[in-house]
């Protein structure tokens, strides 16, 4: 093995990509997140109904959900470390567009760019984590993972104290640096990327047999899919609506339900991080069996709670539910060996998609019932979890 080989070996961890990746993956969803952190200005100022607010979730959702699969498809076959960058200044581009403009089709195109950019991101992302991470794949993907789930929790709360504060939405725009940062971050980490592809090119193809024989490994990943959309549609309620709900039925001024709603998405970032290790220590299926089923008893008392119940409930849920995320991502990818990048846009996408069709249906029913009955609807969609009994335990196949 030469010196360049032996520098990026397979079995080394790469601690400081991986924190890297994670840090990114902050700067990425955290631009992203002001998107929805937003809405109670964007609703106020243009006169927005909650149809047309689930209809900017949906474009950004779609856009970024539709591209993910291909993307990671086709780097499967062809890496593009340098897309990462490429991904950012959409991202950034999509940043500025929603500090200036005022129509309502603009406001949708904003939406669409922030989807491209998080398309072309995050099964690159994942890649990297992953190679760096010497067979720790939960734990790399769990850093990753959290990397966004502080992003999503920061992103509130800066738009709390630096745009709702002030009612202005132009001033959206300082967080144009953050983007700026990203993309000389995410530069460094694709040339990384390119030299550790290429010192690891001679080594043999990865196993791509797989553990389980098809109708098996197509019904896994169903479960797994419903298992997505009953998270993600739970999660769509709370990111999107948790803010109104807590507006309508306690009388909360706009940046104090934002703020309540940063402390839910910091309990989500928490839960992320150790759902991850977690797997890697105890296997993946028992994390996920307790993330979503676990949730269910907080999610159903939820709506019959007073504020400071609310506050603490949506804490224990955030924690537990979003611990299942890395898990079921590390998952299929044992399930499905040699399509990291696939997986990961298969699974990214999904979520992004499920949580877009989530937020406009959402919004469709708010306007034609009210907030609190979808948050009824949605506490028992955790129930589904249940479904986690009939997945076949990869990890004892693999051992």
């Amino acid at each position: 093995m030469n010196q360049q080989d032996s520098q990026f070996s397979s079995n080394q961890l790469f601690l400081s990509v991986i924190l890297m990746v994670a840090g990114a993956h902050l700067c990425n969803v955290l631009i992203q997140s002001m998107l929805t952190a937003t809405y109670p200005l964007l609703e106020e100022k243009y006169q927005l109904s909650f149809a047309q607010v689930g209809c900017i979730s949906l474009v950004y959702q779609l856009t970024a959900s539709i591209l993910q699969p291909a993307i990671g498809y086709y780097t499967d076959k062809h890496p593009k470390p340098y897309l990462l960058p490429l991904g950012m200044v959409s991202t950034t581009f999509g940043l500025c567009m929603l500090g200036l403009v005022s129509q309502f089709y603009l406001l949708l195109l904003a939406a669409a760019f922030l989807g491209v950019g998080s398309s072309t991101f995050h099964p690159e992302a994942s890649r990297v984590a992953r190679n760096a991470s010497a067979g720790r794949f939960g734990l790399a993907q769990s850093a990753f993972q959290v990397g966004g789930n502080l992003g999503s929790s920061l992103g509130p709360l800066l738009v709390s104290l630096v745009v709702l504060r002030y009612n202005r939405q132009s001033n959206i725009l300082w967080f144009i640096v953050i983007g700026v940062i990203a993309i000389l971050l995410l530069c460094r980490i694709s040339a990384w990327s390119a030299r550790h592809l290429a010192a690891n090119r001679h080594k043999a193809a990865a196993n791509c047999i797989l553990p389980y024989d098809k109708s098996k490994t197509v019904l896994a990943l169903f479960i797994l899919a419903v298992l997505i959309f009953s998270k993600f549609f739970y999660m769509a309620s709370m990111s999107n609506y948790y803010s109104f709900y807590l507006i309508e039925k306690f009388a909360l001024t706009k940046q104090s339900a934002v703020l309540f709603l940063f402390l839910f998405l910091a309990c989500v970032a928490i839960g992320t991080f150790v759902g991850g290790p977690v797997g890697d220590r105890i296997g993946r299926k028992y994390v996920i069996w307790f993330s979503i089923l676990g949730a269910a008893p907080f999610t159903l008392a939820l709506p019959y709670a007073n504020l400071w119940g609310t506050a603490l409930l949506s804490c224990l849920i955030g924690l537990i539910i979003s611990s299942a995320f890395s898990a079921i991502v590390v998952y299929a990818q044992e399930l499905i060996p040699g399509r990291v990048g696939m997986i990961a846009g298969l699974f990214f996408g999904f979520m992004f998609g499920m949580s877009g069709i989530a937020a406009a249906v959402l919004g469709y029913v708010a306007d034609k019932t009210s907030l609190q009955l979808i948050f009824k609807f949605c506490s028992f969609l955790p129930l589904l979890g249940i479904l986690t009994i009939l997945l076949p335990d990869v990890e004892r196949y693999k051992r």
